[in-house]
């Protein structure tokens, strides 16, 4: 299982190559939207990645629960199994 900054360090590391941003842009209460530079393709892109990356499920539903990084990484680290 892993540790909750294992999962911070890996998706800050994933978002930085996928969207070409400094991991330092990257605070825990930011936008994912905003700082990501997010429109719906892209939404779409990160969740795939996260999806691809942890083996979980994202559904639509739950899109709107995902606002900022913290809320990715606490949504991760919960669907985890």
């Amino acid at each position: 299982m892993k540790t909750r900054e294992e999962i911070k360090t890996q998706v800050n590391s994933l978002l930085a190559e996928e969207f070409e941003i400094e991991e330092s842009e990257f605070l825990p209460e930011a936008s994912l939207k905003e700082t990501l530079g997010l429109d719906s393709i892209n939404l779409v892109d990160l969740i795939a990645l996260v999806q691809s990356t942890y083996k979980i499920t994202i559904p639509v539903a739950d899109l709107p629960k995902i606002q900022t990084f913290d809320n990715l990484y606490d949504y991760i680290e919960q669907h985890l199994s």
